[in-house]
């Protein structure tokens, strides 16, 4: 019997270890995973998101104006998605000695109630007055200006079909506590937000002001006009309201 040479035998075994990594090639995958990861990865969070979206309702993340309280600023940015409150958070919140216990307890609180509610319109935490006053305030603030923003995302020209969405400012009415100043977004001949530019502050004034003006938004919203009541407690500065209200609607109207 004629023996195999060892010269051919290594020869033999060596293409087989050839073949064997060309066919493991050949089941490689075309692209790496983790550039198919990037090619199709989650969207971005709402808030990177520009809340002036295209046509429908938009997304964003819009942070209120600083609400001066007796104990610190609070404010609040909320997350809005398709006409509604998603996500609430104090971004600032009295802090320091009791402040930091009271504030761990209401804040989660008034961040669960304007998610449930949709709206400025929720109850004071017991025990937190003060930064529920605020974090109210500073919550209609937010909600004003994502209302602001979808609008201008939607306003059209002038000349163009439809109602058109404005924004105007109304003359400071001059009260004996300071000057009361409001504006507001009109969309198809409806007043669909309300702010208060200027208010009295100072002293007491601060908390009527807390208390009244988010009031008063939602009074000037609900009723599409000036004819609104006066806060309990808030004569001057909701009579002053008013006025300023009643001049950004003549400019609306005009």
């Amino acid at each position: 019997m004629r023996k195999s040479h060892p010269v051919r035998r290594a020869v033999l075994a060596g293409a087989a270890t050839v073949s064997g990594i060309v066919l493991l090639l050949s089941l490689k995958p075309a692209s790496d995973p983790g550039s198919a990861s990037a090619a199709g990865g989650a969207a971005p969070p709402v808030a990177a998101q520009s809340p002036q979206g295209g046509r429908g309702a938009g997304a964003g993340t819009v942070t209120g104006d600083a609400a001066r309280t007796q104990y610190g600023p609070v404010q609040v940015r909320v997350t809005v998605s398709g006409g509604k409150i998603t996500k609430a958070e104090a971004v600032q919140a009295p802090k320091g000695g009791q402040s930091d216990r009271v504030t761990a307890d209401a804040v989660p609180k008034l961040n669960q109630a304007a998610v449930a509610a949709g709206n400025a319109d929720i109850d004071a935490v017991s025990g937190a007055t003060y930064t529920s006053a605020g974090y109210v305030k500073s919550l209609q603030s937010a909600l004003d200006k994502a209302a602001a923003a979808a609008g201008s995302a939607g306003q059209q020209e002038p000349g163009g079909a439809g109602p058109g969405t404005q924004v105007v400012t109304g003359d400071a009415a001059q009260t004996q506590y300071g000057p009361v100043q409001v504006r507001i977004t009109v969309s198809g001949g409806r007043i669909t937000g309300a702010e208060a530019l200027q208010a009295p502050k100072g002293g007491r004034s601060d908390q009527v002001t807390a208390d009244a003006v988010p009031q008063l938004n939602r009074a000037a919203v609900a009723a599409g006009n000036a004819d609104i009541d006066a806060v309990s407690g808030a004569t001057y500065t909701s009579a002053g309201y008013t006025q300023s209200l009643q001049s950004a609607l003549d400019r609306a109207g005009g």
